[in-house]
């Protein structure tokens, strides 16, 4: 009888140890919100009343050189633009009027390009990492954000409208900047 109460007690003290260290799986609801991404619409200058499209936009992160998902040769009055996490700067080309040049080696495509009015634009701001949940983890907030147009001599966007009032983005439910184009 001593010889069971040795092996049982153990036993049942570790199925009731793993019972209460178990825990349901941990899953962060699509709702719950994560890092923001800006958001910028795009006007007419001469009418800034009204929005205007940009036809066949290209976007293309500078430090990477990859064309920004859902700005292929698309046509768009808004941008909605990932900024760098580990990093207090993000910059894009905005290619307008984008067209590819195959380098006049069409079956090679290893040599081509896009070509179109390209401006750049140079987003800064500061950054504060925030804890959501165990499942959902940290979100990035940005703050002190500003947005440059980089003056080329043939630039097509001419003029941005911070709509922040200085504060920080946390959200995606509103435009953060105007562009007049």
């Amino acid at each position: 009888m001593k010889y069971i109460r040795l092996i049982i007690i153990p036993i049942i003290a570790v199925v009731i140890g793993f019972t209460i260290s178990c825990e349901r799986d941990d899953i962060c609801p699509e709702s719950t919100p994560t890092t923001p991404r800006l958001i910028i619409d795009l006007y007419d200058n001469d009418n800034q009343e009204n929005q205007k499209n940009v036809f066949n936009l290209v976007v293309i992160g500078i430090d990477n050189d990859f064309i920004l998902s859902g700005y292929e040769f698309t046509t768009a009055d808004d941008l909605v633009l990932p900024l760098k996490t580990d990093a207090n700067t993000t910059r894009y080309r905005l290619v307008k009027d984008a067209s590819i040049n195959d380098n006049g080696t069409p079956n090679d495509p290893d040599d081509d390009f896009i070509e179109g009015n390209i401006d750049i634009i140079t987003i800064n701001y500061s950054r504060e990492d925030v804890y959501v949940s165990r499942a959902c983890g940290y979100k990035t907030i940005f703050d002190n954000i500003t947005l440059n147009i980089e003056a080329d001599g043939d630039n097509w966007l001419l003029s941005t409208q911070d709509l922040t009032d200085n504060e920080p983005i946390t959200n995606e439910d509103a435009t953060h900047f105007n562009m007049f184009h």
